[in-house]
């Protein structure tokens, strides 16, 4: 089992532009971690409906090897989210 390190583009009352929201995702297919962190991210606000300055409003940003999910302790089928810093210790 693998999963998916996702940023979603997420409109925050408040803010001039849509800002990238992380969630680490325990699905090993790939649509089908960026469909839940789709739905994890509208919590937080709206999606961006079209890409920003060049960004996809959903996109996988890298695989998670079961390694990696041990290790941070991703379990199957959970959704992490990591908020809106470059989540370095995931990559």
């Amino acid at each position: 089992m693998s999963g998916w390190l996702i940023g979603v583009m997420v409109e925050v009352s408040g803010e001039a532009a849509p800002l990238r929201h992380f969630f680490a995702i325990g699905h090993e297919d790939q649509a089908k971690a960026e469909w839940t962190a789709l739905d994890a991210a509208s919590a937080f606000g709206g999606i961006s409906p079209s890409p920003v300055r060049g960004q996809e409003p959903v996109q996988a940003m890298a695989a998670l090897t079961p390694a990696k999910m041990k290790r941070m302790g991703l379990l199957n089928r959970e959704v992490r989210p990591l908020g809106r810093a470059w989540p370095r210790n995931w990559l």
